[in-house]
């Protein structure tokens, strides 16, 4: 949601647009209004513009109005006005042009961006309409507007898709038989259990024909005072009871058979599944939520899997029974057969008006059920940060919110499945009323006899029967197509770092890497800009900015985690995307701010990068990051268990299991993204211990705020907005006085103001407490 949607009224937003009405003339129309939300120094302030048909309007956050009239009084262009749209880094800027003159500019965060981009287009609109010399014909955003971005909407469309982050088709029923392609390894026991089906249902068949002879030869003349022999009597009862045997035996062999096939088919959905899943790029994760994704592989691939095992088998069995039962009846008696199939055109229309709701309605559950999950993926793994700030309230109301949703989602689709159910049941009786009426009248007319019709009213009951079955499966196909929808939309989606068609094998890397006119966007945002540099092998680099100057994303294009949108990245001479990435990120060792363990033994966490160490290489790897004291203190020694996260051990300890894993992979290159930000100065220190044996020999590239820690690299490279802006030595850069002494000089009198007598993390804490409390007592006093 943006931070400041456009306003209708724009006094109702703050008292310094009171006076916008009376900026306008009588016949003036209005076409677009945007807040911004920072002034001229980037500080938070509320300003205004509005596009008329005539002019564009803006109001200062000291309440000043300008404007800057559009049109002339013969309704062409005036001048060359145009409105440049540009972004860097979070903040976006909008400047008027007339010509190479500019005229004004305004600055606002990306949570207004949508807006600043829709007053942009309905700019150029009017600005082409005027230029096409039909000046009374504006545009206009009178439809319905999407309540996120304020976009129009789509007609006949109640989603923006400006705002969604994936398309949202409808999903076809027919999207299940690209399963098919998990199925084909086990096509011999889907064949097989065919044949059995075709065979159960064809002993389930014997049954009623059986009752024929039974009413006629033996139950109606014994009861008129005829003699009946016993061996007819037993050979239709032994028919009946060995009719009832195999068909149990061949529904019991095709149940195991198929159930078997269709957990494998699960299992290798999954497999498949989350096999592509970690071959996509950060791109991908970054526009999804963890709980989506969990709810996909989970639930999604088990009711798929469910639905293979037993619905797809029960709708086979049903369609080959009602098939054989149709020819059947219409063998014993054609008219009472084509009496029989008068429901069926009506069932079969109500199942193609109620499958496409319940198609569309099944995929928004599973949408509404992700946002369930994510929930839950936000809360757990978050509970100490939840307790810390006292929040279970809030975060059992943001459950609540969406439990009652995905409750209203789900009432809103089992209204229409209530009502068709019984409806097809009440259409199958009265099938069946009318088969009885008209089956008397046939025994009266002495044209069948009882025996015929009582054979044929209990096949009547297995073909009615499998319609209503048939009718409920519907709702099962319909939501494993939904989940199947949401699978096969991992699996469709490329890669945006694909591996190369032939890629080009690396042995014994030196190190050497080259970045040659470098250019990177996020989206719409550009984070960088032509940057050129190069890193010689063995070379240690620091990295210094202020936040958002593009260090993280230097470093992530560097990894391969994004691909370069300009320009390109060589090391030894060979661009990386001529690399298999697989093997590239082989050669590259990365310590984060934030080092991420995973639950298991401390030997495992170190080993993650080369499974196959032995414990002598995973204890020399420690020994060198200045973790085997601590892990030898620990109840278990390397085998004692990592909590989820990590949790059992400090952030400095998990930093220094981060450092072993780095260690034993033997990287030709290093990249230390904020190592030791987050850590007091006594881990520091031990952290620096170790990170010294880590770059030794190595080309290393390293980021830190704290400038002090990078008085070791070789060279710093000073980033501002996307681009270097100075590189060399710290003596060499402080001497220029340049943007580097500016940081360094900064930082210098930050740490004066917070207490220099004290270079510790707690005195710092210390001083930020103080003033917390000082903060507080005033506003208590207050």
């Amino acid at each position: 949601m943006p931070n400041n949607p456009p306003v209708d009224d724009p006094s109702q937003a703050s008292p310094v647009f009171a006076g916008f009405r009376s900026q306008l003339s009588a016949d003036e129309n209005v076409l677009c209004t945007l807040v911004v939300d920072l002034d001229a120094q980037l500080r938070f302030a509320k300003g205004f513009l509005a596009l008329t048909d005539r002019r564009l309007l803006a109001c200062s956050p000291a309440g000043e109005w300008s404007s800057w009239p559009t049109l002339d009084t013969s309704g062409h262009w005036l001048g060359h006005l145009t409105l440049q749209h540009s972004d860097h880094a979070g903040v976006g800027a909008l400047a008027l042009h007339d010509g190479d003159r500019q005229l004004v500019r305004w600055r606002f965060t990306l949570g207004v961006n949508v807006q600043v981009l829709r007053l942009v287009r309905l700019f150029d609109q009017q600005k082409a309409l005027a230029g096409a010399g039909v000046p009374g014909d504006m545009p206009s955003d009178d439809g319905a507007v999407c309540p996120e971005c304020d976009l129009p909407l789509p007609p006949d469309s109640d989603e923006c898709p400006a705002c969604a982050r994936e398309l949202h088709t409808p999903p076809s029923t027919w999207v299940l038989l690209r399963l098919w392609r998990f199925a084909r390894p086990y096509r011999n026991q889907l064949l097989l259990g065919f044949v059995l089906t075709l065979a159960s249902t064809a002993a389930t068949l014997v049954p009623p024909y059986l009752t024929i002879p039974l009413m006629d030869d033996v139950l109606i003349p014994f009861q008129n005072g005829q003699q009946i022999e016993p061996w007819k009597v037993g050979a239709i009862l032994g028919g009946l009871l060995g009719a009832a045997v195999i068909g149990w035996a061949l529904n019991w062999a095709r149940t195991y058979l198929l159930a078997l096939v269709s957990e494998r088919i699960g299992a290798d959905l999954r497999t498949a599944t989350f096999d592509h899943l970690l071959e996509l790029s950060l791109d991908y994760f970054g526009g999804k939520r963890t709980g989506d994704l969990m709810a996909r592989i989970g639930s999604e691939t088990d009711r798929i899997c469910v639905f293979l095992s037993l619905h797809a088998l029960d709708f086979a069995t049903d369609v080959l029974m009602i098939v054989m039962t149709a020819v059947i009846l219409f063998s014993i008696n054609p008219w009472l057969a084509v009496v029989t199939l008068l429901p069926l055109p009506f069932i079969g229309w109500m199942i193609h008006v109620v499958r496409d709701k319940l198609r569309t309605g099944f995929e928004k559950i599973d949408r509404v059920w992700s946002d369930v999950t994510n929930v839950l993926a936000d809360t757990i793994p978050g509970i100490r940060v939840v307790k810390a700030f006292a929040q279970e309230k809030r975060e059992a109301q943001r459950f609540r919110v969406v439990n009652e949703h995905n409750l209203a989602v789900n009432d809103k689709l089992n209204k229409t499945w209530s009502l068709f159910t019984p409806t097809v049941s009440l259409l199958t009786e009265v099938g069946l009323l009318v088969v009885w009426a008209f089956g008397i009248w046939l025994v009266s007319k002495q044209q069948i006899t009882v025996g015929v019709l009582t054979a044929f009213i209990a096949y009547i009951g297995r073909f009615y029967g499998r319609l209503d079955s048939m009718s409920r499966i519907v709702s099962v196909t319909q939501k494993a197509a939904a989940g199947a929808k949401r699978i096969f939309d991992i699996l469709d989606h490329v890669s945006n770092v694909p591996d190369p068609a032939q890629p080009v094998p690396i042995t014994a890397p030196q190190g050497r890497i080259e970045m040659k006119g470098l250019g990177f966007r996020y989206g719409s945002r550009s984070v960088i800009r032509g940057l050129d540099l190069q890193i010689q092998p063995g070379e240690m680099i620091g990295l210094v900015g202020h936040s958002g100057s593009g260090k993280s994303t230097l470093v992530n294009l560097l990894c391969r985690f994004y691909d370069v949108t300009d320009g390109a990245i060589t090391v030894d001479g060979t661009d990386i995307r001529r690399f298999a990435v697989a093997d590239y990120r082989r050669h590259i060792g990365l310590v984060l701010q934030e080092p991420f363990l995973f639950f298991g033994t401390i030997a495992e966490n170190i080993a993650y990068g080369k499974p196959g160490a032995t414990r002598a290489e995973i204890v020399q790897a420690a020994r060198a990051a200045h973790a085997h004291e601590f892990i030898l203190r620990l109840p278990q020694g390397y085998d004692s268990l990592v909590g989820e996260r990590g949790q059992g051990l400090s952030g400095g300890e998990r930093q220094r299991i981060s450092i072993a894993r780095a260690l034993l992979i033997d990287p030709r290159i290093l990249i230390l993204d904020e190592a030791t930000s987050s850590v007091d100065t006594e881990t520091e220190k031990e952290i620096q211990r170790a990170l010294d044996n880590l770059v030794q020999g190595r080309t290393t590239i390293a980021i830190a705020h704290r400038l002090s820690t990078l008085r070791k690299a070789d060279r710093l490279v000073v980033m501002d907005r996307g681009q270097v802006v100075e590189v060399g030595p710290h003596d060499e850069l402080m001497a220029r006085q340049g943007a580097y002494w500016r940081l360094y000089e900064a930082q210098a009198r930050q740490v004066d103001h917070d207490g220099e007598a004290s270079d510790s993390d707690d005195s710092r804490i210390a001083v930020a407490v103080s003033q917390a409390a000082h903060t507080a007592q005033h506003a208590g006093q207050a």
